[in-house]
């Protein structure tokens, strides 16, 4: 890995406060998850100190704002706030990619659509891709509080789906529910989305994370490998054929 950087500093990380493991989990005191190792690693590797501080999801612009933390994480370039804009923020190439989609009860996959009343969403997520049907009724949101909240509305259907990702569906149904009790639905809305650290003033901390993922690959593919997340596009193509679907099947 690379050197000690002489002009090491300490840093603050927003992160938001939602249990999303293996992805990201910043508010436990034993793993954090697949961005926490990698994050630390780098710091192992750059002499960088980073404190991790969990906060609600709409508060983490706002406190990047004010300069209260140095970074956010997760961020995207195409993800809307009304504090902060992408032109002004410096992104990190994905420190992971999430398979984001809609969660369904197995039995009830391949339904369409129209058969999404009531969705539940992690309060503080943006219903980018239901925003249409939202706005004409013809699906409601229901909010909640955690993962486990979202999944046991779908398993005593109360609600038709839950957004979520698919590793952390994967992660944590398991705990409360019979193995392969739901399925990310590729007919239904589903994305591929990059995470990536974000900041406003510190570029040449971002440059040199940079540089260290790409610098560093086998250990990248080996922190990822043990919290058991394969690339997104080989996962797509497991999942096209795990559902028996064509390509013009999926949902665009």
């Amino acid at each position: 890995m690379a050197s000690i950087n002489i002009s090491a500093g300490k840093y603050i990380i927003g992160a938001q406060s939602l249990a999303y493991f293996p992805h990201y989990d910043f508010s436990s005191t034993v793993d954090k998850g697949v961005a926490w190792s990698i994050l630390e690693a780098f710091s192992e590797a750059s002499g960088h100190k980073f404190v991790y501080v969990s906060l609600p999801i709409r508060r983490l612009q706002l406190e990047l704002a004010k300069g209260n933390v140095d970074f956010v994480y997760p961020d995207n370039r195409g993800w809307d706030n009304s504090i902060t804009t992408s032109k002004e923020k410096y992104f990190s190439a994905p420190i992971t990619r999430a398979l984001t989609g809609t969660i369904v009860k197995r039995e009830n996959a391949g339904q369409g659509i129209d058969n999404i009343k009531p969705l539940a969403m992690p309060l503080g997520f943006t219903p980018v891709n239901w925003q249409v049907r939202i706005d004409n009724q013809s699906t409601d949101i229901t909010w909640v509080k955690d993962i486990q909240q979202g999944l046991t509305l779908v398993y005593q259907e109360r609600v038709d789906a839950l957004d979520l990702e698919y590793f952390v569906n994967k992660h944590s149904a398991p705990y409360y529910f019979e193995q392969d009790a739901f399925v990310l639905d590729l007919t239904l809305p589903h994305n591929d989305i990059p995470f990536s650290l974000s900041t406003l003033y510190h570029q040449d901390i971002i440059t040199e994370l940079n540089d260290f993922m790409s610098s560093n690959p086998e250990l990248i593919a080996n922190i990822k490998a043990k919290y058991e997340m394969t690339d997104t596009e080989r996962l797509f193509q497991q999942l096209l054929e795990q559902q028996g679907l064509e390509i013009e099947e999926v949902w665009k």
